[in-house]
């Protein structure tokens, strides 16, 4: 309305109603925390869905939900309530026939009781021999004629919604003809599936004319294997679940209730399902508790109900490679643990599309890893801790505002492209913005007009930061430091001084060259060794490649060496305690790296004795230096004497 006034300010009424529904930047951090802390890059992100983020509950607290309803569903009572009840049925069917036995004098009466009183034992072979008795009582007649219906239209039922459903007796014999004809041509049906036949047309004929036993109207082949492949295997679940004579009880009175037509087709039916799902567990069984007996379809219900919950505990955990939160089945989420839960399931799947459409994550062969974006903001995070420390200890203050350039100044430029880290060039940038717009106050900028300065781009120094992957600096909590300073170099030469080259190689029993995310997610080398050698020989590989640049090694160990490569097939040889042709392999290499040039400074974890000879003597070789920090000060040790190198001050 016109003469209405509205006044716009902050948000004060509780969250943000228009925020997404996570911080994808605080989930990034979250990760890397963990990462910093000497965590499993892999395991910090599965972490992250398992316990979820900000409060909100994740994988962990929906997989603790479907054990214990699980636990509660199995407690619902005993599978074995078809046998039991049979049982019952026929001693109240015997009880009533008795009795109207016992108020008659003739011999046929006498006989009667004769054949009564030495029944077998086992109930299916009792009902079999009186599928031919003569009642005296109609009672008795009609508890009896109840085992077989019941059972047979339990497991019919059970089978077949639609039988269920529309309440057709399968004691009717004109229902039992369609039925057979029905499996009769559902099994031709699946047969031709099998084969990879196009069914197409003939899944539309089979459902024209037996589509009244299927409410669930499936679209197609799969969907109807799908659903009766999963009551099948519930049947099979409940037959694995038995005692072998209660098996064997349950398995005759179903033959007998359902005749050989119906029995064979059955079978047949199931056979084929098998095959063509063999992943359903048919082979499981469960033990339940509770006091009051099951029907066969109430018990087969529960163990379907079991086998669903067992599919979600699956998904939940994520467990085979290359599993994502797609995998997870939303409607059974919803139909078995609730609305509720079907929504933190669809929370969960946003943060994971949300940390891959931002660029933060990628999906590999093994699931989820950090991308570049997400290592530079780690990176980040790991320099500014270091330099946290930096800037408060009596190291002396590091202004990184004034550390580096991107090269030196050629005289020309060019036009701006995505990426470029070169510094502008203002006057060149006003005089293209002011030749495209003409003269004028205030000057509008486009990205067209914008040029940098070129630069020719030269190494001043060639960084080999060489660090042990060996499993003691896990178990001495020295792994999350060690990776700490390791980013936080990479990133502070990166960002500061691209101009400087630098390779990480990580060594154990044998030594590699890391990217900064195979850093990130490197693990311990569960193998004995610390082959040092090894790392030299490919440190100076890669200071050879800039013969122009200062050469700097840097070296965190904690551990003497006690592995070297074979002279002969180039293979590692480890012992302990150090063999000599280890200590000589090892300083041959510091003797290559003092002829080039480099100077080797080693910083000792620890106070091992063996090592603190070891470095002390390597020191003293190569005019190195030693150092031993605490191991929260690491990095600090280390950015501290990468910015004195590079200034030429070792």
């Amino acid at each position: 309305m016109a003469g209405n006034r509205f006044r716009y300010g902050q948000w004060h009424g509780g969250p943000d109603p228009l925020a997404p529904p996570y911080d994808v930047q605080a989930a990034v951090d979250q990760v890397g925390q963990e990462v910093l802390a000497g965590g499993s890059l892999r395991q910090a992100l599965r972490d992250l869905l398992r316990r979820g983020l900000q409060g909100r509950g994740g994988l962990d607290d929906l997989t603790a939900r479907a054990r214990r309803l699980r636990r509660e569903v199995l407690r619902r009572g005993e599978l074995d309530g078809a046998v039991t009840r049979a049982r019952a049925q026929l001693d109240q069917a015997l009880a009533a026939e008795r009795d109207e036995l016992a108020g008659r004098q003739d011999e046929a009466a006498r006989f009667a009781e004769t054949v009564l009183n030495n029944l077998p034992r086992s109930t299916a072979q009792a009902v079999r021999e009186l599928s031919g008795y003569q009642w005296a009582s109609d009672e008795a007649r009609q508890l009896y004629q109840r085992i077989l219906d019941g059972l047979r239209d339990d497991v019919l039922g059970q089978r077949f919604a639609g039988l269920r459903e529309s309440a057709q007796l399968a004691a009717d014999p004109a229902v039992q003809e369609r039925l057979a004809e029905m499996m009769q041509d559902l099994n031709a049906l699946l047969a031709r599936h099998a084969r990879a036949e196009d069914t197409t047309d003939a899944f539309a004929e089979f459902m024209r004319r037996h589509g009244e036993f299927f409410p669930e109207r499936p679209g197609n082949v799969d969907e109807l294997i799908e659903l009766l492949a999963r009551r099948s295997a519930a049947g099979q679940r409940l037959m694995n679940s038995l005692s072998e004579r209660q098996r064997a009880e349950l398995g005759e009175l179903m033959r007998q209730s359902l005749g050989d037509r119906l029995a064979g087709e059955l079978s047949a039916l199931e056979q084929n399902l098998r095959s063509l799902r063999p992943d359903l567990r048919w082979a499981r069984g469960e033990r339940t508790q509770g006091g009051e007996p099951l029907s066969y379809g109430e018990a087969t219900g529960v163990l379907d109900e079991v086998a669903e919950l067992d599919d979600l505990l699956d998904q939940f955990g994520q467990a085979h490679p290359g599993a994502t939160l797609d995998d997870i089945d939303v409607d059974a989420v919803a139909r078995t643990l609730g609305r509720d839960a079907a929504a933190a399931v669809r929370q969960l799947r946003e943060l994971e599309r949300e940390l891959r459409r931002q660029g933060w994550v990628t999906r590999d062969a093994e699931g989820l890893t950090l991308s570049p974006k997400a290592l530079r903001r780690l990176g980040g995070t790991a320099l500014r801790q270091v330099f946290a420390e930096l800037t408060a200890g009596p190291r002396g203050h590091h202004d990184l505002r004034t550390a580096g350039a991107a090269g030196e100044v050629s005289g020309a430029s060019r036009p701006w492209e995505y990426g470029d880290e070169q510094p502008l060039d203002v006057v060149r940038t006003l005089t293209r913005a002011v030749a495209r717009a003409g003269p004028g106050v205030p000057v509008p900028l486009a990205v067209t007009d914008f040029e940098v300065v070129e630069t020719e781009r030269r190494a001043s120094a060639a960084v080999a930061l060489c660090v042990d992957l060996s499993y003691s600096m896990i178990s001495q909590g020295r792994w999350g430091p060690m990776k700490q300073t390791a980013l936080a170099l990479a990133h502070l030469m990166a960002t500061r001084f691209p101009q400087d080259a630098l390779q990480i190689i990580g060594f154990g029993r044998e030594a590699a060259p890391l990217r900064q995310q195979e850093l990130a997610a490197v693990e311990p080398d569960m193998a004995q060794g610390t082959n040092l050698q090894h790392a030299l020989r490919l440190a100076g590989r890669h200071l050879r490649r800039h013969p122009d640049a200062e050469p700097v090694v840097l070296v965190v160990t904690d551990g003497e060496p006690t592995a070297h490569l074979d002279a002969e097939d180039g293979e590692a040889v480890f012992c302990w305690p150090p063999l000599r042709e280890t200590i000589e392999a090892t300083i041959r290499e510091v003797d290559r790296l003092g002829r080039y040039g480099a100077t080797l400074n080693l910083f000792m974890l620890g106070d091992d004795p063996g090592l603190r000879r070891f470095v002390d003597a390597v020191a003293r070789r190569s005019g190195g230096r030693v150092f031993t920090p605490d191991t929260e000060d690491l990095g600090e040790y280390v950015v501290s004497d990468y910015l004195r190198a590079r200034r030429g001050r070792r």
